[in-house]
């Protein structure tokens, strides 16, 4: 067997159908950014532990780090670029701007593809089932409480006013001053 061997692959990446011809090691992340120059996508810990390389695949949300793109052939793959539809934005990133759910941006794309998989999951039903599922996706700038409005205001979940009976945010920067 050649040790560069490449193979065929056929992805439909943003309503578009592409062919590549990719090494067995190249990883779906790796394709998206470097095959195909849709560098939306960001490349964080390499490990799947940031999520900040999510993207949907057939809809379903995944860490483009840790699969192949060979595991992906002749499937859907979403990025962020095709979120919007034309000039009209997504529901997520019309939220994520109203609601200030950013700061430096690098971890938003990989959010918003997170979150549009968690909507279509359907599995959230409260401010804290969000916060639990979208648990994978880190913000290093501490945006969560953002975050956490923006896809609750898309999902329709009525968050309760500060200082109410369920207490704070749960996010801290530092020792909490009582």
């Amino acid at each position: 067997m050649d040790l560069y061997q490449q193979y065929p692959i056929r992805l439909r990446i943003n309503d578009q159908d592409r062919d590549f011809e990719v090494e067995s090691w190249v990883t779906l992340l790796d394709l998206l950014r470097e095959r195909a120059g849709l560098t939306g996508t960001k490349k964080g810990c390499d490990h799947g532990q940031c999520g900040a390389c999510t993207v949907l695949v057939d809809g379903k949300r995944v860490n483009s780090c840790l699969t192949l793109a060979v595991m992906q052939n002749g499937h859907e793959v979403t990025t962020i670029e095709g979120m919007a539809k034309g000039n009209e934005l997504h529901p997520l990133q019309q939220a994520f701007i109203e609601q200030d759910a950013f700061q430096c941006g690098y971890c938003t794309p990989g959010q918003i593809c997170s979150a549009a998989g968690l909507i279509a999951e359907g599995q959230a039903k409260t401010v804290d089932d969000v916060r639990e599922l979208m648990s994978g996706n880190l913000c290093r700038c501490g945006a969560y409480p953002q975050i956490r409005q923006a896809v609750c205001k898309v999902i329709g979940i009525k968050e309760e006013k500060p200082g109410a009976a369920s207490g704070a945010d749960g996010f801290t920067t530092g020792p909490v001053l009582v």
